[in-house]
């Protein structure tokens, strides 16, 4: 079983930037879709972005596209989600996730393995 762990959510001026790190352990996730969601406090969670295990494949919530990047790193286990132009409305808790296919999803219940979570708050 693959353990996800979060790390580099923090507190951000609106206009900033932050790096998200997925790190992942026990067994590989390259091949399988990975994603990022968030949730903000007092509403569901949400999609963000999403990667397939080529690497190549991506897909961007609207609320996010073209600020947001996702990318993966095979070789160190670890997805990443590179946040520019940060807008108070960002602000939630942000989890990674591996999908039980190999292709990109938008899709919650397509997700087997959540990280905890690591907390973003931009503030204006």
């Amino acid at each position: 079983q693959v353990q996800l762990v979060e790390s580099g959510g923090g507190l951000v001026r609106a206009g900033g930037s932050l790096r998200l790190s997925c790190a992942g352990s026990g067994r590989t996730t390259s091949n399988y879709g990975m994603g990022w969601f968030r949730q903000a406090p007092g509403k569901e969670r949400e999609f963000v972005a999403t990667i397939a295990s080529t690497g190549t494949e991506k897909f961007y919530s609207d609320s996010v596209k073209g600020r947001f990047t996702i990318s993966r790193d095979k070789a160190l286990n670890t997805l990443y989600l590179h946040m520019n132009n940060l807008k108070p409305e960002d602000t939630a808790q942000y989890y990674c996730a591996t999908s039980k296919f190999a292709g990109y999803s938008y899709f919650a219940g397509d997700y087997t393995v959540w990280g905890q979570g690591t907390q973003v708050t931009v503030y204006s």
